[in-house]
C-alpha cells in the first residue's frame, strides 16, 4: 500500500494529458458532420473582400508597369 503512494503521482501526469488530449480531440469534431461548416460572410466582410481585392489589383497593376531595376543597360 506504501509503494501506490509513490506510484500514483507518477500516473497522474500521463493519465491526465491522455485525458486533456482526448477532450481537445472532441472539442474539434463537428456536432453534425453531414453538415458544412458556416461559411456565410456578412455584408460588412463582403464590402471588406471587394475593397482589399482592389487594392490587390491597384498593386499588381503598379508592379506591371514599374521598370525593373536589374533589367538596366549593362556597361
Amino acid at each position: 500500500m506504501g509503494q501506490l503512494l509513490y506510484i500514483l503521482p507518477l500516473l497522474a501526469c500521463p493519465v491526465g494529458m491522455g485525458l486533456m488530449m482526448w477532450f481537445m480531440m472532441r472539442a474539434k469534431r463537428p456536432a453534425d458532420p453531414g453538415r458544412p461548416p458556416h461559411t456565410t460572410a456578412t455584408p460588412e466582410q463582403e464590402q471588406e473582400l471587394r475593397r482589399l481585392r482592389k487594392e490587390i489589383d491597384a498593386l499588381r497593376g503598379e508592379v506591371a508597369t514599374k521598370p525593373s531595376p536589374h533589367k538596366g543597360p549593362r556597361a
